[in-house]
């Protein structure tokens, strides 16, 4: 068997696969580029969903909290927290949202501590936009449950 497997055949195996395998490389990409504006809601992308954005890689929320399953598994799924803790409502999440980033750390004994990282109204108003925009985002019903 391995008398008939010449260095020819090694090198037709590898360049064949190599290209069909950047053919699907291609193709998803082609794919997704075209599925991305149906889901990622971009039409509603204003400055103050920038500067939200903007608050939460300079405060590294990430590194705590997850968003769309992706980050730290420390602190809660922040994606449907509008849902949660807004119910929907604008101007009810905003309070919320307001009440819980100026009422931390909640120095209960046995809990994990969010700090207090001393944001203005401005800036808490601008990471509720950012939070209400990515729950807006279609991500084929993630997370799997109400409560991240």
């Amino acid at each position: 068997m391995s008398e008939s497997f010449t260095k020819g055949m090694a090198r037709n195996i590898y360049y064949g696969g190599s290209i069909f395998f950047f053919l699907i490389f291609l193709a998803l990409t082609f794919h997704t580029v075209k599925e991305m504006p149906k889901r990622d809601n971009r039409q509603n992308i204003t400055e103050a969903v920038e500067r939200g954005k903007h608050l939460w890689e300079k405060n590294n929320c990430i590194g705590c909290h997850t968003l769309i399953g992706e980050g730290a598994y420390f602190a809660p799924e922040l994606m449907n927290v509008y849902d949660r803790r807004g119910g929907g409502n604008e101007e009810a999440f905003k309070a919320f949202l307001n009440g819980w980033m100026n009422a931390q750390p909640l120095n209960i004994p046995g809990r994990r501590q969010m700090p207090n990282f001393h944001l203005n109204d401005q800036e808490i108003d601008d990471l509720a936009e950012f939070l209400k925009w990515t729950s807006e985002l279609d991500a084929n019903n993630w997370p799997p449950n109400i409560e991240g």
